[in-house]
């Protein structure tokens, strides 16, 4: 496999979209919430993502919404605004056995903190995780369409993510972002392990 360095934002464009094929599970009961962490808990390693109410107005701010938690099979969107930041969902962001794989994972963990402090461990940022590939993208959406040639959409990232209910494009986008960290880590390691990818050699001209 050639392993592209950059991709630019109108070959994204070109792409076909990226949809998560699992089971999307919404998670807002206290009940709920722990029989899906002791699922969760069972994996070698989860995708990992998050989604906030934006806020229009100067000045106004909203705590983190959705926790999007993801096995190849079955995504969870625990809905935090109703639950909270629960212990047993502490639990799996502080098990050393479970990795957890995310995108600038740092700033999630900062807005979760927000409703509960804790201790994350095992946390894998794809951010650091692909330049030893040669990817200099810093982008989900950059990084997806360089290794699988699929786009991740971005339409409802600015949608009420305190709705009552979600819509069914909301859960798909939400599950879709937290999945493709974990489908990107996959096909990372399995990368690494067979030593089967070469990097597209160095473009001189800088236009991504």
């Amino acid at each position: 496999m050639i392993v592209k360095r950059t991709i630019s934002k109108e070959a994204i464009k070109e792409l076909p979209k990226a949809l998560f094929p699992g089971r999307i599970v919404v998670i807002d009961t206290q009940a709920e919430v722990d029989e899906a962490v002791a699922y969760l808990q069972s994996q070698d390693a989860v995708g990992i993502d998050t989604e906030t109410r934006p806020a229009f107005t100067k000045g106004q701010s909203y705590k983190v919404a959705l926790l999007q938690i993801s096995s190849d099979e079955c995504c969870f969107l625990f809905r935090l605004n109703t639950t909270g930041l629960t212990p047993s969902l502490i639990d799996l962001l502080e098990n050393p056995f479970v990795a957890k794989i995310g995108l600038s994972l740092h700033d999630d963990f900062m807005m979760l903190r927000k409703r509960a402090p804790f201790t994350p461990q095992r946390c894998i940022d794809l951010q650091d995780y692909v330049r030893p590939f040669g990817i200099q993208d810093k982008s989900l959406q950059k990084i997806y369409g360089i290794l699988f040639d699929e786009k991740i959409s971005k339409s409802q990232r600015l949608s009420n993510w305190e709705a009552d209910v979600l819509t069914d494009a909301q859960k798909q986008y939400a599950a879709t972002d937290a999945w493709a960290c974990l489908n990107i880590y996959n096909l990372l390691q399995e990368l690494k392990q067979n030593g089967n990818f070469e990097l597209a050699p160095e473009v001189s001209d800088s236009h991504n």
